[in-house]
């Protein structure tokens, strides 16, 4: 006994486990391979995507698409087909150092019209963001808070954008705000439905779980909600931007004095055709790749989903 009571004295303690439960463990140093390996893995899925139909398809699309601009309107003359730009004089115009309308690549003010309009979309975007996530998560999780919100979220919801015109030019005096508020709605609106019907999507049986296992409403609601919504969030993220551009462009038409939506409306009564075209392109070419990022964000941020799918 006197043995045991000596081994016992010289035996190590074993390290204590944290309150909340997770392993008491000392993060390691990085690995200088990390970095390396994340470019190698860029590379292989670059690659892999070069190389597969994807790319070749959307050509072909874009080429069929082009090609049935230039045969309607160039070549046959089809109907009201005629009346419109061609592709030639759009390419021509556009490119041109010295363009016959004013706007094209080498001019500074087509840049001016795309950073007013990518500024306003930004400042928009990032507010929805900001208040229609958290109500969104609020109007799934609260019953009480939904019952008396809700039925008043539904009622400005379905008011057209247009209808807003007036009462944003009367709120707001100069002539920045109103755009971006009409900006602003569309998108609030988009995010804060999309981030409900996440919630609600939720197995209720995971939140009845977690509660079980002695999890907080806070931890429920942080661990579980939030995650699981996160699809639904980031799908009404890509309907909130491309909704977002088409308010600015209307904003810009009706209170704007800058940006794309005014460049268009402003070629239209200037009978500067070509011009109208090369503004519609590059919102095209803008709204593509601002929901390309948020897809690739949204890729980034659910990796979860994708392991557990695998």
């Amino acid at each position: 006994m006197a043995t045991q009571r000596a081994a016992a004295r010289t035996a190590p303690s074993s390290p204590a486990l944290p309150d909340d439960g997770s392993v008491g463990t000392q993060p390691g140093p990085a690995d200088p391979q990390e970095g390396a390996v994340k470019r190698e893995l860029f590379k292989y899925r670059l690659r892999k995507w070069l190389f597969s139909p994807r790319p070749f398809l959307m050509l072909i699309g874009f080429a069929a698409f082009l090609g049935g601009w230039y045969l309607l309107v160039d070549v046959l003359g089809v109907w009201r087909f005629g009346t419109l730009p061609g592709l030639v004089e759009v390419v021509t115009e556009w490119t041109a150092r010295e363009p016959a309308y004013g706007v094209s690549l080498f001019t500074s003010e087509y840049y001016t019209h795309i950073w007013v309009s990518l500024r306003r979309i930004l400042l928009a975007f990032f507010a929805a963001l900001a208040l229609g996530i958290p109500l969104g998560l609020f109007l799934g999780w609260s019953t009480r808070f939904r019952e008396f919100s809700f039925p008043v979220f539904e009622l400005f919801r379905p008011i057209p954008i247009l209808a807003w015109v007036p009462l944003a030019i009367i709120m707001f005096a100069s002539d920045e705000a109103p755009v971006i508020f009409l900006t602003f709605l569309a998108a609030f609106f988009a995010t804060a439905l999309n981030t409900l019907l996440g919630v609600q999507s939720i197995d209720r049986e995971y939140m009845r779980a977690a509660f079980c296992l002695g999890s907080s409403s806070r931890q429920v609601f942080r661990h579980v909600v939030v995650p699981g919504a996160l699809p639904f969030i980031f799908t009404g993220l890509q309907i909130a931007m491309g909704v977002a551009w088409f308010s600015l462009v209307a904003g810009e038409m009706v209170a704007g004095k800058f940006g794309l939506g005014y460049l268009i409306n402003s070629s239209y009564t200037t009978t500067r055709y070509p011009t109208i075209i090369i503004g519609m392109i590059t919102l095209g070419a803008i709204g593509f790749l601002s929901s390309a990022i948020i897809r690739l964000v949204g890729n980034r941020l659910m990796v979860y989903r994708a392991r557990a799918m695998a």
